[in-house]
Formats: structure tokens, C-alpha cells, sequence
């Protein structure tokens, strides 16, 4: 019986890693992560869309370390604003700010936004990258409004200022079983699934999922 293939996860987001074990378990695959591997060289997000950069990502990383690489990028794109904050989404409020910063600051610029404009999407685009070529990517989006005040303990990022008309609750708010069913990077990693297990099945994969 042949070892499983190594994926590495490209991200240093701790929140991230936590939802990618969970979205990807059962892959006959091993994680491993930029830290396990020691890289802490930085990949430029010079791309102005979440597949551009998502794809620059795995490709850099792909790269680097000589390994099957998974990456995303994703953000937030809110209707009243808009779509910002978008592909700037973890840099909104400048590169040392914390997510409360950043969400703190979306708040006060939709202070005067009624209740029925304040629609908003996360967006996240996960790329597959094979250290010898060939990348593949999945697109997942979850819809919803933006609260007019933070709820919610759990998830990371804008979770908490981002409410779910149909579980009546913030991302935030929602545990992590439920969260993994129903987010944008959920979403996309259900579409990348097949994708890896074809890969880890030596067969040959193409395209875009």
C-alpha cells in the first residue's frame, strides 16, 4: 500500500487550519501546514481577484516547497460598500490591525445603512497546484446581511458581524459542525474534494469545479 500524498496548506491563518482539518478529513491524504514545514517565505497576493490570488498562492507555494499545495483566498464583499472590502478584506483596516480592527471599521462606514441594503457575501476560491504544473480551482459563496453589531464568540475574521437570514444567527454564533456545512470556504472545499481524491488516485484531473 503506497503513503498518502502530503498536501500542504498554505496559510498561516490559525483559524483556517482549524476548518481545513475538519472540511478535508477522510481525504486519503496527510495535512501538513507552512509551519510544519518550515517555510516562511511570503507569497505576494498581487492578484485583483480571489482567484488570482488564490492561484498565485498555491502555484508560489507549489513551488517552494515541492509539494501538492492547497490554497485560498478569500473575503468579504459588501453591496452598500461597493463590494469592498473584497480582495483587500484582511487588510482593511491596515496591516497590523486585528479582525476586531477590521470589523469594527465596516461597521462605522455602514452606520447610516438601513437594514434592507445591507446585503454582503463572503467569497472564498481554493486552488489545487501540483509542484510539476497543472492547478485546478473551486469557487464557493455564502449570501447574507451585515449586522449592526457584533454576536458571536466562535469562527474568526468578519464571522461575527456576518448574519444568516436562514440559521437566524452570525457566523459567529454557529458551531463549528454547522459552520462547515454552510460557508463559502465550506462550499468551495466540497467542490475541490473530488478533485483531490482523483489526484491522489493518479488519475488525471483538469479544469476548474
Amino acid at each position: 500500500m503506497r503513503e498518502p500524498i502530503k498536501l500542504l496548506i498554505a496559510t498561516r491563518n490559525a483559524g483556517k487550519l482549524r476548518e481545513y482539518e475538519q472540511l478535508l478529513a477522510g481525504l486519503p491524504m496527510t495535512l501538513t501546514f507552512l509551519s510544519g514545514e518550515r517555510i516562511l517565505e511570503e507569497v505576494e497576493e498581487a492578484g485583483e481577484t480571489f482567484s488570482q490570488n488564490a492561484i498565485l498562492k498555491a502555484e508560489g507555494y507549489a513551488r517552494i516547497s515541492g509539494l501538492l499545495t492547497l490554497a485560498d483566498d478569500s473575503g468579504l464583499e459588501v453591496d452598500a460598500l461597493g463590494a469592498e472590502p473584497g480582495v483587500h478584506s484582511a487588510r482593511y483596516a491596515g496591516p497590523a490591525a486585528t479582525d476586531e480592527d477590521r470589523y469594527q471599521l465596516l461597521l462605522e462606514r455602514m452606520l447610516e445603512v438601513p437594514w434592507e441594503e445591507r446585503g454582503a457575501r463572503f467569497c472564498c476560491v481554493i486552488a489545487v497546484a501540483e509542484p510539476a504544473g497543472g492547478v485546478y480551482t473551486a469557487e464557493g459563496v455564502c449570501e447574507g446581511l451585515i449586522a449592526f453589531l457584533p454576536q458571536g464568540e466562535l469562527g474568526f475574521g468578519y464571522d461575527p458581524i456576518f448574519y444568516l437570514p436562514e440559521c437566524d444567527r452570525t457566523m459567529a454564533q454557529l458551531p463549528p459542525e454547522v459552520k462547515n456545512r454552510t460557508s463559502h470556504r465550506a462550499r468551495a472545499a466540497q467542490r475541490i474534494r473530488p478533485v483531490l481524491k482523483r489526484i491522489a488516485g493518479r488519475e488525471h484531473v483538469s479544469g476548474s469545479y
